[in-house]
């Protein structure tokens, strides 16, 4: 019994440290470590935001509010094609600062072209070849 309670106090030291060296992390550490595996795979480039596509095509002169109408519509395709919401990532917003909760998705998942030919803002994106087959 003597024993049990010992390494009970010890269990609950260690997590009690843990707990203060989490309240004292960079905002910017605790968000990575709250995304895990998926920040290191859009680091990576195995998986990307929607933001990402959007500067791989040259539209990073959108508005911030056309963006994330661009995202909503992938998303929602997403779902239609897969059933259930693609993987989600902590991510910094780039002009505001703030920590967001973005989409993440595979480089030449289906759903980021739908996006582009569903959305009227980014319609101009898309090669007349794909839209036919979207």
């Amino acid at each position: 019994m003597i024993a049990s309670n010992r390494t009970r106090r010890a269990t609950l030291r260690a997590i009690a440290r843990i707990h203060t060296a989490a309240r004292h992390m960079a905002k910017a550490l605790r968000y990575r470590c709250l995304s895990g595996d998926i920040a290191v795979a859009v680091d990576a480039g195995t998986l990307i935001k929607t933001g990402d596509m959007l500067d791989r095509l040259g539209a990073d002169d959108l508005k911030d509010g056309y963006k994330s109408w661009y995202g909503r519509h992938v998303k929602k395709a997403y779902i239609a094609a897969n059933g259930q919401p693609p993987v989600m990532v902590w991510a910094q917003h780039r002009t505001t600062g703030r920590w967001i909760h973005v989409a993440a998705y595979r480089p030449l998942d289906r759903a980021l072209f739908i996006g582009l030919a569903t959305y009227k803002q980014t319609r101009h994106l898309v090669q007349a070849g794909f839209t036919e087959c979207a």
